[in-house]
């Protein structure tokens, strides 16, 4: 059984983060992450891994974007998604191997560095100007609904009730998903991490 074990390959991940480029791969190797990025190898001493980071991050064609954010002792950052392209107009979702990958690595982190901080969401001061522009354009979508029926323009209320709706269901993800709150130490949340099963 433990033969089975060291034969399995290291987790690892692999996304095409924009229409045009190259697949990034990533691979967990011992205490390190292994960055291959087609042109180039980096490698990542987990140790030095500061902060994980989990937001909610959609994509132009897809409200299913989510991100993880490593933060290193040296400023870096290394960051990769869900999403990979495919194509200019086509993206591919693997969400229970990006959640195992994501799980793994992050257990990893907390094994190498028990200080490194795992916080879910936006920084704060990001995430609050989120919410108070949606929330105002929120009210003045309202505004302009209620006045276009009150002066009898119904074909513009109803125009503006179809805006609030779109609005809703684009702005409320991005504040109620992203609210920034600290984590346990390794915690991967699901509702960052799609794709946790069983």
């Amino acid at each position: 059984m433990d033969e089975e074990l060291d034969d399995a390959p290291p987790p690892s991940w692999r996304q095409r983060p924009k229409p045009v480029g190259f697949e990034i791969g990533y691979k967990l190797v011992g205490d390190s992450l292994e960055i291959d990025r087609t042109r180039r190898v980096d490698t990542v001493r987990l140790s030095a891994v500061e902060q994980v980071r989990f937001v909610y991050a959609p994509s132009n064609i897809s409200s299913k974007g989510y991100k993880t954010q490593l933060r290193l002792s040296d400023g870096r950052t290394v960051s990769f998604g869900n999403l990979s392209w495919r194509s200019l107009t086509d993206l591919d979702r693997d969400d229970a191997r990006y959640h195992r990958f994501v799980s793994a690595l992050s257990a990893a982190i907390a094994r190498a560095n028990p200080r490194a901080r795992f916080v879910a969401g936006r920084p704060k001061p990001l995430w609050l100007g989120v919410a108070v522009v949606g929330a105002l354009s929120l009210l003045m979508l309202a505004a302009f609904t209620l006045r276009a029926f009150q002066q009898g323009a119904t074909n513009a209320g109803l125009l503006g009730l179809l805006l609030v709706a779109a609005s809703v269901w684009q702005v409320w993800p991005l504040v109620s998903l992203n609210r920034p709150r600290e984590l346990a130490t390794g915690e991967v949340p699901d509702s960052l991490v799609p794709g946790r099963t069983g």
